[in-house]
């Protein structure tokens, strides 16, 4: 069913407050004329620990919270509203998804509390071209006297330059896998660059990394598409969250400019407009809803719900946030106003890990078209 639970509503609400007040736009702001170099607050992020969120994915076993995918998705659908910078993607869903899935018992032990704690950020770096191919992976893995060498460049990897550790997706012969890199081994070098939204990415190249064997994670290339799978749904969550803050921030806007001697939001072609726009919206968390409901129960038909979510949420999230800018007028385009920051975190989070185009071939692929 497509309702949260009591605990889910709980986490909502309070993520909600607790995010409003510790990580207002405001504070994007600051980041943004600041010379942090990992592009969030650190401290924002140890808040994010200490309420359980960095290990929103991780057994209680190793410290987390253990609330599973629609938790996940109802704190980054908060983060969205206030374009909270964090490694919540990369790291509390992204790595603590595949170090749960492909880890060994020592590696689980090491990084899964730290993680939880907040000490740790884990990058996972996949893309190699500017279209998301995950399929095509061009960097190696060999087997070498230690274990393996990675050879290879990777592009857009969230959070990447900072991290203390970074999971590799690379291909030995025909086999697909994700390999621990720990730290800054002799060979690997990263290039920090930030996107329109803020976001800091990295490029990563590995010219013979040499790890050890227990590097290489179990599970394969099943693995990378779990993984990216988790990252998609929680994606589609934010694209949600940044969709309806900047349409509640349209519409108090819409009630309160005068033209004519009334209210803008008297117009009837701007209430319609408006109606077309909650619609989708709706329908766009009503998608990521099931999908990450499908996903966290393990259902058969989860690959292609989490399609269509993503799909569906980087249209709307791109459409809504343009249609808001506009209904603004001239004035949302200055600095003054905050609605130009929800169209460049809509348009860099409908590219991220797959656009609606890419999408839209996965879901025709599993129908058999």
């Amino acid at each position: 069913m497509l309702v949260l639970t009591e605990e889910q509503r709980l986490l909502r609400e309070s993520a909600n407050a607790a995010i409003a007040a510790k990580a207002p736009v405001s504070q994007w702001r600051k980041l943004r004329a600041s010379a942090e170099s990992a592009g969030y607050s650190p401290e924002f992020w140890r808040e994010c620990a200490e309420m359980g969120w960095a290990g929103v994915l991780i057994p209680q076993a190793y410290g987390g919270l253990e609330f599973g995918l629609v938790g996940a998705g109802l704190i980054a659908r908060e983060m969205g509203r206030t374009l909270a910078a964090s490694p919540f993607l990369s790291t509390a869903v992204m790595a603590a998804r595949a170090i749960t899935g492909g880890c060994t018992e020592a590696q689980k032990t090491r990084w899964l509390p730290k993680i939880a704690a907040g000490e740790a950020v884990i990058s996972v770096a996949i893309d190699e071209e500017a279209r998301h191919e995950p399929s095509r992976l061009a960097t190696s893995a060999a087997t070498s006297q230690k274990g393996w060498r990675l050879s290879g460049e990777k592009i857009c990897v969230l959070d990447g330059a900072s991290a203390d550790a970074v999971l590799v997706a690379a291909g030995a012969g025909q086999e697909r896998s994700l390999y621990l890199v720990e730290g800054d081994p002799p060979g690997l070098s990263r290039f920090s660059r930030t996107l329109v939204d803020n976001r800091r990415v990295a490029t990563l190249r590995l010219d013979n990394v040499e790890i050890p064997a227990e590097a290489k994670l179990g599970g394969g290339a099943a693995l990378i598409d779990e993984v990216l799978d988790a990252a998609r749904g929680v994606l589609a969550a934010s694209l949600c969250g940044v969709a309806e803050e900047a349409f509640d921030r349209t519409i108090a806007y819409l009630k309160q400019r005068r033209q004519f001697d009334r209210a803008v939001g008297s117009f009837q072609a701007l209430q319609h407009r408006a109606a077309i726009m909650h619609l989708a919206i709706e329908n766009a968390w009503s998608a990521t809803l099931k999908a990450l409901q499908a996903l966290e129960a393990g259902a058969a038909d989860a690959p292609l719900q989490i399609a269509m979510a993503k799909a569906k949420a980087s249209e709307t999230g791109r459409e809504a946030a343009a249609e808001c800018l506009q209904m603004h007028g001239g004035i949302g385009m200055t600095d003054e106003f905050d609605i130009g920051f929800y169209l460049k975190k809509a348009r860099v989070e409908a590219e991220l890990f797959g656009d609606p185009a890419f999408h839209g071939d996965r879901v025709a692929a599993m129908l058999g078209y």
